[in-house]
């Protein structure tokens, strides 16, 4: 436990020294973050959860007179 300490200690007098450094670090770290949050707040509810249907397999966004229209 004692290792940990003194290494977060150093750890955090070396981002004291360099700003310049930290805040890139502290913006990569966030904007990575942000990234991933808003990429999985679109796959979770499009590919990840299950349709609120009986039998997603029969819904179909088309009707079929629309479908005939596209195919031919």
């Amino acid at each position: 436990m004692k290792n940990v300490l003194q290494d977060l200690r150093y750890g955090m007098r070396m981002l004291w020294k360099s700003p310049g450094f930290t805040i890139i670090a502290v913006t990569a770290l966030a904007l990575g973050i942000g990234a991933n949050t808003a990429v999985f707040s679109v796959v979770n509810p499009v590919l990840l959860k299950p349709l609120p249907v009986a039998q997603p397999d029969e819904s179909s966004p088309f009707t079929p007179a629309i479908s005939a229209a596209l195919v031919g």
